[in-house]
């Protein structure tokens, strides 16, 4: 589902909500759905890396206690236990979501990044609606999460593929996170910050939401978009990036190979990119070449491109 406006950036970001920026190590955690398989695997991992993950929540559960970390059945309780939680990291099955993300903002805190996949569109409407009304930052659904090299992992990104530095990378899809991260890494680039928004129909915040953010972040030099087909995502953030981003932007779009005529997408995106005048093919590899092509971002063909273009746009 896509939002229909007759502004030519619909999701345009209003003054940021609290970035993950501004979340430091020693910035408490909580798992909700600590008990759950991905839950329990990810919990110790995130602690490794440095996280504060101080206690979980999984209804029925409470009094337990998960590789040193106590669960409780409410988040109000682990809130009283510990004190102050500024993160949320939701593991809770799809139909659970919002139940979760609710109950960690109306306990306060502010940044919520879900990790399930498949939570229901009209779910995400009402959780949307809400955390725009309690100025709430989240990410996800179906996504890794947040990643500051060198200081805090708040999902599942494998930290081994990253580096601090100062490339922000923010990107649709988990998996090429991870690939474009490994590819900066290597050519020498590490990364101030990598967000991956998430692949559900209805994202929690959006690509011009984190450029917005990257922009503004001191640490971060230049910036990499990860997209991919389907949606109009990718064309909205390119008009975005040439009307408001001043640092230096590389793209990289998946889907090069998708047979053509495939349709990929769905009618609200078609409608309201046809408002913002761009043109029915909104969602295809065309489209969002020339999308960026018109914006003048310089275009990786393949993730190992990637490291070859910003040395060419950080030098001029």
């Amino acid at each position: 589902m896509s939002q229909v406006s007759l502004s030519p950036f619909p999701f345009r970001p209003s003054p940021p909500f609290p970035a993950f920026k501004d979340v430091s190590s020693d910035r408490q955690g909580l798992i909700q759905g600590l008990t759950e398989p991905l839950g329990m695997v990810y919990a110790p991992l995130m602690q490794a890396y440095g996280t504060a993950i101080v206690a979980g929540v999984s209804a029925g559960q409470g009094g337990k206690e998960i590789q040193g970390t106590p669960v409780f059945d409410m988040v109000e309780q682990a809130i009283a236990a510990v004190g102050s939680i500024q993160i949320s990291v939701i593991f809770v099955p799809p139909y659970a979501v919002l139940d979760a993300a609710l109950e960690a903002m109306a306990a306060g805190i502010r940044h919520l990044i879900l990790i399930t996949e498949g939570v229901p569109p009209l779910d995400m409407v009402h959780l949307l609606r809400r955390s725009e009304a309690t100025e709430t930052l989240v990410v996800g659904p179906s996504c890794p999460g947040i990643i500051v090299p060198g200081k805090i992992l708040l999902g599942t990104h494998p930290p081994d593929l990253y580096a601090p530095g100062s490339i922000g990378l923010v990107s649709r899809s988990g998996s090429l996170t991870y690939e474009v991260a490994q590819e900066l890494t290597q050519g020498g680039f590490g990364q101030s910050i990598a967000v991956s928004i998430g692949g559900d129909r209805i994202p929690g915040s959006s690509f011009q939401q984190w450029l917005q953010i990257l922009e503004e972040d001191d640490q971060t030099e230049a910036i990499v978009l990860v997209g991919e087909i389907g949606g109009e995502s990718e064309e909205m953030a390119a008009r975005y990036i040439a009307e408001a981003i001043d640092k230096p932007v590389v793209a990289y779009v998946a889907g090069r190979t998708t047979p053509k005529g495939q349709l990929i997408g769905h009618a609200g995106a078609i409608i309201s990119a046809r408002m913002a005048g761009m043109g029915a093919d909104v969602g295809t590899m065309t489209s969002k070449v020339t999308a960026f092509k018109r914006a003048k971002i310089p275009l990786a063909k393949s993730p190992s491109e990637i490291p070859l273009l910003l040395k060419r746009v950080m030098k001029a």
